[in-house]
């Protein structure tokens, strides 16, 4: 799938934050795309405000998912009408391809998703969309390989742990020994169905204690040369 973005006019806050549109053309490369969407490659993203952290944020992670193939509304996770309000609101961006192939992996991992879109929900910021659309896209990018951090398209782990304190906070603040995000949020979903996903009472006394913990390094999917990842939660 490719994602085309073309001259338009725009929005308020988009100006706001310095985006540039260029002319029309076709990306494949996320950071690339990036570039497109905000006029300045990821590596130089200046994030210090939280309204440009949440724009970062959005851009990341359409950037990764128009990347990958298959419907951007289904990688991203978002309904095709909210996809197009991020965009009005956001980001300036034309020609989303859709695939007729996406229907089936969409209904197979349906419930799985809705689980976790769930779980963020309950914690998120009342009133915010924003907030919405990361619970969404959380959740659909959950599913796959690689550190969540990495298939959200973020810099590192630090940016999804602002990311999750800015717009789900309650929950955030019960991850208080820094266990891997993918990890605490499937362990509240095994939880929350009755499930006990640990093999011990105390986490420094199991097996899996590093998998759990351990450091989440990794390269950027929007890294300009980036190293292919491992899977890895």
């Amino acid at each position: 799938m490719n994602l085309r973005v073309v001259p338009e006019s725009p929005v308020a806050e988009a100006r706001q934050f310095g985006l540039s549109v260029g002319a029309t053309q076709t990306v494949s490369g996320p950071a690339e795309t990036y570039r497109k969407l905000t006029g300045v490659p990821p590596k130089a993203a200046r994030i210090e405000s939280d309204e440009a952290f949440d724009l970062h944020a959005l851009a990341c992670i359409v950037s990764v998912a128009a990347s990958e193939s298959g419907a951007l509304a289904e990688r991203t996770g978002l309904s095709e009408a909210d996809l197009s309000a991020l965009f009005s609101s956001f980001l300036v961006c034309g020609g989303i391809d859709a695939d007729s192939d996406v229907v089936a992996t969409e209904m197979a991992d349906a419930e799985e998703v809705e689980l976790i879109r769930d779980i963020l929900l309950a914690h998120v910021v009342p009133g915010s969309e924003k907030g919405r659309w990361f619970a969404a896209m959380i959740a659909r990018r959950a599913l796959e390989p690689n550190h969540l951090w990495e298939d959200l398209g973020l810099r590192n782990r630090g940016e999804l742990t602002r990311l999750m304190a800015r717009h789900f906070g309650s929950l955030a603040a019960r991850n208080d020994k820094n266990m891997r995000w993918k990890r605490f949020i499937y362990r509240l979903m095994c939880e929350n169905d009755g499930f006990v996903m640990c093999a011990t009472p105390v986490c420094t006394n199991c097996a899996d204690y590093n998998s759990c913990f351990g450091a989440e390094e990794g390269t950027s999917r929007l890294s300009e040369d980036p190293a292919s990842p491992a899977s890895r939660v």
